[in-house]
């Protein structure tokens, strides 16, 4: 099973539908529509396995983490919505705790670490960058330090 698929039983386990429907274009895009009665994402279906999984734990976010209609981007609050909800899905799909274990498994380049996480490796900048922003240039956790800047570099500890 996919991280795309195992993330698709998730969304369901929480009474959201999961819709791929083709666009009509290669863009990777997504929209979710919450209300009472009804939980809603829908994804292009024209565009590979790894994209879907990046957009899926983006609209996820949105319903873990925003609420309303926050289509108008040129509202800055509604900017800051859509971060939140993307921030929430870096943390979902490439949490430290992957990243170490990827380290672990003798996991190194960025193209490996993108194809084991099942993610684009322009996500993975993106991830990184958001790590950076939220801990700075590096993170402590238990006996391993995480450094995102000025590349990705795990060490453990001794």
């Amino acid at each position: 099973m996919t991280q795309y698929e195992k993330l698709t039983v998730k969304a369901e386990k929480e009474n959201i539908n999961v819709l791929e429907i083709n666009l009509g274009i290669n863009k990777k895009c997504g929209k979710s529509f919450f209300n009472n009665k009804e939980k809603v994402i829908v994804i292009n279906s024209n565009i590979t396995d790894s994209e879907k999984y990046e957009v899926l734990s983006e609209e996820l976010g949105h319903y873990h983490t925003t609420s309303g209609n926050i289509s108008n981007q040129a509202d800055l609050k509604n900017v800051k919505l859509e971060k939140i909800a993307r921030n929430w899905g870096y943390e979902e799909t490439v949490g430290i705790i992957q990243l170490i274990n990827a380290f672990e498994k003798g996991i190194r380049s960025k193209y490996e670490l993108a194809d084991y996480l099942n993610i684009t490796e322009e996500y993975l900048e993106q991830a990184i960058h958001h790590y950076k922003e939220k801990y700075g240039l590096y993170f402590e956790i238990d006996n391993y330090l995480v450094y995102f800047e000025p590349n990705l570099i795990i060490m453990k500890m001794i």
